[in-house]
């Protein structure tokens, strides 16, 4: 086996290959997919959680109890944790305890509710998904539709008279009237 130098550098190339006509292909396929309907569910349900938990947390605080128990709790965590510290950062991290205890209760309660519901989240991300499948499809091939006729009216034109023409500028704009909207669930940028 023999080894020969590289002599010339420029054929060698580990940039990106330049796209060409040919690997610009149009991507037709439907992005709804059922886990990321199912996602999309799971985050809702958890920020609602967030929200009762919240709530049933200030309906607890209202007696001033809650708020009580949960400070002597961080001042505790605070002295254990950290024995030789200023008092301002003892109250720094006193303060720092308290509203992790507050996030430890809220989100707890976020996630016992979105297990909760988890079950009408895989039953809702499949109709979900099977809904908005079926939009997106009517949507795509109504594009690939829609972009063959303009096609077959370009050609048509190259090729067209004076009258011919002006019968095909008429169906343009009829074409133009009638676009293929968009589904309700895409937001439009």
């Amino acid at each position: 086996m023999r080894i020969t130098p590289v002599s010339n550098h420029s054929v060698y190339s580990f940039a990106a290959k330049p796209k060409t006509s040919e690997d610009k292909k149009p991507d037709n396929t439907n992005p709804i997919t059922q886990g990321g309907e199912k996602s999309k569910l799971a985050l809702a349900t958890f920020i609602g959680g967030l929200g009762l938990g919240a709530k049933l947390l200030f309906e607890l605080m209202d007696g001033d109890f809650v708020v009580e128990d949960l400070g002597e709790l961080a001042g505790k965590i605070v002295d254990k944790q950290h024995k030789n510290v200023s008092k301002t950062k003892k109250m720094f991290l006193g303060i720092g305890a308290f509203g992790g205890l507050l996030a430890m209760f809220v989100g707890g309660f976020a996630l016992l509710y979105t297990l909760f519901k988890a079950p009408n989240i895989h039953y809702n991300g499949k109709v979900n998904a099977y809904q908005k499948g079926k939009d997106m499809d009517v949507y795509i091939k109504g594009n690939d539709t829609e972009k063959e006729i303009y096609t077959q009216m370009n050609e048509k034109a190259k090729s067209a008279t004076a009258e011919e023409k002006a019968k095909l500028q008429e169906q343009y704009m009829q074409m133009q009237m009638a676009k293929n909207r968009v589904p309700d669930f895409v937001k439009n940028l």
